[in-house]
């Protein structure tokens, strides 16, 4: 009688046995097995998912097939609590291994946001609040000036306040950098002064090389205690930086009493009119050794400089001829 226990215990066992070995090889194949997806797909995991809530969403994608054997994977593999939330795109045909791997790498969809120069804030918390993916809320514009121009990287789900804080940072230490390297003799006083100037650099050319040659200009006329006369200051003191001017400038525009107006003021404004980017910092900071006191459009895209008012009026004229005939 105890043999026949005995024998059918040991059938039994080795029933199981096999059933597992079975389930284990089955399991194993079907890990490493291509996946079914035929091209790309995009995965959203969110934030505080479970073991199992990752694999629902993974199968309900159509990237895995067996969630069972996705999850007995992961635990067994000690990688079930280094998966990470966030956005992913998955490979056409990548086996459970391979998203398993993208999942604990945390190698998420990069997405970016440029910031193009001479913005105001007021525009770069726009367009943050307009960039997809993003959330939360930002609870105040930051000053003008603090926000440093270009391409920042983030990932869905990113917040709002953490990216605009990114930019404060990047801006103070572009800016910190900078003025350490300033040339020495400069009229400017301060980091601060530096970005009011090359604020308004940045709005008076979009032209790269002609940066240090504008920042000149105003340089010298600071040293001669001249008015900057720079209309985009005016349109800032119409504006405050809170939306376009929407016209042209006018004579009676120049004579507007306002701190920011530096047809009226002999000094630098305040602070800055905008954010501009680092090659405008480091063109005020480091100018082109010049005479020039003036400048006027070209009508190519450009400006004409001049030493003295009287070809400073002859370049006007011939701005006026070029605007006229258009």
């Amino acid at each position: 009688m105890r043999r026949a226990i005995l024998s059918t215990f040991l059938v039994v066992l080795l029933a199981v046995g096999l059933v597992l070995a079975g389930l284990a090889y089955y399991g194993y194949q079907t890990f490493q097995a291509p996946g079914v997806t035929e091209e790309e797909t995009l995965v959203l995991i969110p934030r505080g998912s479970s073991l199992e809530g990752i694999a629902e969403v993974l199968t309900e994608a159509g990237v895995i097939s067996d969630p069972m054997v996705f999850g007995v994977a992961a635990r067994l593999s000690e990688k079930a609590r280094r998966l990470k939330a966030g956005e992913y795109l998955i490979p056409a045909g990548a086996s459970m291994e391979t998203v398993l791997v993208i999942l604990e790498s945390g190698r998420t969809i990069a997405r970016s946001l440029t910031v193009p120069e001479g913005l105001t804030s007021l525009e770069i918390v726009q367009l943050i609040e307009e960039a997809p993916a993003l959330v939360g809320e930002i609870a105040e514009v930051p000053p003008q000036g603090g926000l440093l121009p270009e391409t920042y990287h983030y990932s869905f789900g990113d917040d709002r306040a953490e990216l605009l804080q990114r930019m404060t940072d990047a801006m103070q230490r572009t800016l910190d950098e900078l003025w350490e390297e300033r040339q020495e003799g400069l009229p400017l006083e301060s980091p601060q002064e530096a970005l009011a100037l090359a604020s308004i650099v940045e709005k008076e050319t979009g032209v790269a090389d002609e940066r240090p040659l504008v920042a000149s200009v105003f340089i010298n006329r600071l040293r001669r205690g001249m008015p900057l006369q720079s209309d985009p200051t005016v349109i800032f003191a119409l504006t405050e930086g809170q939306a376009p001017l929407g016209r042209a400038l006018t004579r009676r525009d120049w004579r507007v009493e306002h701190p920011y107006n530096t047809y009226v003021i002999p000094a630098l404004p305040p602070g800055p009119i905008a954010n501009p980017g680092r090659a405008a910092i480091a063109a005020v900071l480091q100018p082109a050794e010049s005479e020039y006191l003036y400048f006027v459009a070209a009508g190519d895209g450009g400006h004409a400089f001049a030493k003295t008012l009287r070809e400073h009026n002859r370049n006007v004229r011939a701005w006026r001829r070029i605007r006229d005939s258009n």
